[in-house]
């Protein structure tokens, strides 16, 4: 497969990366140090499933790809707009768009660009970030990608792509990375954001790692509540869920080796980088909003992370 990862860092160059192990042949697009880093070393991966170093092309111009089977879209969601701006170039009529990023507003965003046949929603479980420049450290997770064809929520999911078998093949045969297609795309989607609003939220907000939270009677009452009012508001948009993603998370992470482990929002924070708090608190509160249910433990988190997250965002 010819393959651009939009947004080259712990989470789509280590994909990447695997998938150029296999013999694809993958574009990384980045910017800044990590891009220089990649143009003349590659990339280097320090992962639990094994160290490697690949080789392959990196540029910060989309224009420059060519066009490709498929777009790992892998960029902050605050950069959405902008990024999808720029896609075009790349796809040919029967190519995808495979968003592996925060939050359940990106979909709609790539779609109304590229069109909601060339969108695929998509969530990943990894524990991936850059090291130093050019050097992404996996530390774990289970590195599985789950993806479906994009559609309305009120239509019925659309036929199977081709390009998704080809797509699921290359992630099985892959080392250290694995997929499944799913015909529930907003439920896989909501699930997830019930979850990454949970552990994102109150990792931020306490500063401390997930063992404290779980330690801790009251807050992990609220990391429940939170995961709760989520999935009401998802509820009273129309999503329905095959299980019940409350009982499903919190058994999942009483259960998970990941007592050190904080969020990519809490590291946002504490370096005063742009954080996506738009795109998951701030987007929570605004659906329940226009859909009247009523979130207080969402609105907490939103309102105490409001002023270090208007802090971070980059001057005008």
């Amino acid at each position: 497969m010819d393959i651009a990862v939009y947004g080259a860092g712990g989470v789509g160059a280590y994909y990447g990366g695997r998938l150029a192990q296999q013999g694809h042949d993958v574009t990384f697009i980045a910017r800044g140090e990590h891009l220089q880093a990649l143009r003349e070393d590659g990339v280097t991966v320090e992962s639990v499933a094994g160290d490697f170093v690949v080789d392959c092309p990196a540029t910060d111009d989309p224009a420059a790809v060519g066009e490709v089977d498929l777009v790992l879209f892998c960029v902050k969601s605050f950069d959405t707009a902008d990024a999808a701006a720029s896609l075009d170039a790349m796809l040919r009529p029967d190519s995808a768009v495979l968003s592996l990023q925060n939050g359940v507003d990106n979909e709609d965003v790539l779609a109304d660009v590229v069109g909601t046949e060339r969108v695929w929603g998509g969530v990943t479980y990894i524990f991936s970030t850059i090291k130093e420049p050019g050097v992404v450290e996996h530390t774990g997770g289970p590195a599985r990608i789950i993806f479906g064809q994009y559609h309305d929520i009120e239509d019925e999911p659309p036929e199977r792509p081709a390009l998704a078998d080809d797509f699921h093949d290359a992630c099985e045969a892959a080392t250290g990375m694995s997929a499944d297609y799913t015909n529930s795309v907003h439920a896989t989607l909501w699930d997830k954001f019930a979850l990454i609003c949970a552990q994102a939220g109150l990792t931020a907000a306490t500063r401390q790692p997930f063992g404290v939270i779980n330690d801790t009677e009251e807050t992990w009452a609220l990391y429940r509540r939170v995961i709760e009012e989520v999935v009401a508001v998802a509820h009273a948009e129309g999503v329905r869920f095959g299980w019940d993603p409350v009982t499903k998370w919190l058994d999942a992470m009483e259960s998970m080796d990941n007592e050190d482990s904080y969020s990519s929002l809490h590291y946002d924070l504490t370096h005063g980088k742009r954080m996506e708090l738009d795109a998951l608190h701030g987007s929570a509160v605004r659906r329940a909003h226009e859909q009247g249910v009523d979130v207080p433990a969402v609105e907490a988190i939103n309102a105490i992370l409001r002023p270090q997250a208007d802090a971070n965002e980059p001057a005008p």
